[in-house]
């Protein structure tokens, strides 16, 4: 697999290239590696930093250090990043080399080279451009848009906008003029949903998807705490903090009708990750905000206001901690939902992993966690049970 070893059961495989392109690093590369460190995050850009020791040693060393003319190391490279769980293989990152940097050793201190980028979303936000989508609703759009990248592997995950406006060319006609990241976050942030590039299933290859979060699919493995020798995570702390909420009013005057309708939203829409969902047990107590409607017609401004009111509901509840690896011995996935235990019945349940940090050295593995939902108390009295991995 790699030459960097069996970390405490968990191996790690990385993968260089260009666009289509991807092979494993050389023995040479793996050897180097001091610590790898990928961050995943629903509010910022994912990106990574890896971390080689370069010294000069050799009759090649006249000419600088290892790596830096090699084209596979420079900016524009591919970085795939894999963990294999046992026989498992799990991409973890998919992205590209935006910046290096040298460090020369000094004294017995040896040089250190670093390779820091982003996901794939970054080939997707480097040109901007005018372009029209006639009769295009935001779902073959970005069926679309995904093709455009098909050579860095990526495919599309597309799920439908809970309110459908399908534009008509006699009425109008939407309009991009900027990057295709730009565009596919300004889509989804007016239905509230997210839009991010999930690496996988396999090496190589990665989704585009576009939707409601959590993210549909197989349920991860539940994190545990102050369980004793079932504990696989520590440094734990929940906050709890409902100011954010709002509700949403507007009144359109609808072209396609010409009447003067008043809506408002007053709590999430969402389907409630709790028992005891912030915005229903506060409901007549938060702030309401009026929506501008300008050139919108009924359709638009309810999405509008369903994305501002439930947004914030989403992160009622915080949950931050870091996972021991040595235990845990899985891959915890931004976007999906997780359950947690051993936070006592009020926090105990399924929430939403919103930020996962994980940092890689030989002998070490831990992912630093943020976790959200919108209440207190679990839906289900107990957490599900936990799944053995292979």
């Amino acid at each position: 697999m790699s030459a960097f070893g069996n970390i405490l059961g968990i191996r790690v495989t990385l993968l260089l290239g260009r666009e289509a392109v991807v092979l494993p690093a050389p023995l040479e590369a793996m050897e180097a590696i001091e610590e790898i460190e990928v961050r995943q995050a629903m509010k910022k850009d994912s990106g990574f930093k890896i971390t080689l020791l370069a010294g000069r040693e050799g009759p090649l060393g006249a000419f600088g250090p290892p790596f830096v003319n090699d084209p596979r190391f420079q900016r524009g490279a591919r970085v795939v990043v894999v963990v294999w769980n046992g026989v498992v293989p799990t991409p973890i990152f998919d992205g590209v080399v935006t910046k290096t940097q040298y460090i020369p050793g000094e004294g017995s201190n040896e040089g250190k080279y670093l390779m820091l980028g982003r996901d794939l979303t970054f080939v997707m936000d480097r040109e901007e451009k005018r372009a029209q989508h006639p009769a295009q609703d935001e779902t073959v759009i970005m069926n679309a848009m995904a093709l455009k990248y098909a050579t860095y592997g990526v495919i599309p995950v597309i799920m439908p906008p809970p309110v459908i406006d399908p534009p008509i060319p006699v009425d109008r006609t939407p309009q991009q003029t900027c990057t295709d990241l730009g565009y596919a976050k300004k889509m989804a942030r007016r239905h509230g949903y997210k839009v991010f590039i999930d690496p996988g299933p396999a090496p190589g290859i990665s989704q585009l998807y576009f939707g409601p979060v959590p993210r549909p699919g197989l349920p991860q493995k539940p994190i545990s705490v102050n369980l004793g020798p079932m504990s696989d995570a520590y440094d734990v702390t929940v906050n709890h903090d409902g100011e954010t909420l709002t509700a949403a009013r507007a009144k359109v005057h609808d072209r396609s009708t010409g009447q003067v309708v008043s809506l408002e939203i007053p709590t999430s829409t969402n389907t409630p990750m709790s028992a005891l969902s912030e915005a229903l047990t506060q409901m007549g107590n938060i702030k309401t905000k009026e929506i501008v409607t300008s050139g919108l017609n009924t359709a638009q401004v309810l999405a509008r206001l369903m994305a501002e009111v439930n947004e914030p509901a989403e992160r009622v509840l915080e949950v931050t901690g870091t996972i021991d690896n040595t235990r845990y011995n899985a891959v915890l996935k931004p976007y999906y939902a997780v359950d947690i235990r051993g936070l006592g019945m009020i926090y105990n349940g399924t929430y939403t992993v919103a930020e996962v940090r994980h940092v890689l050295k030989p002998g070490a593995y831990t992912q630093s966690f943020a976790l959200q939902r919108d209440g207190l108390y679990p839906i289900l009295p107990a957490v599900a049970p936990e799944v053995s991995p292979i």
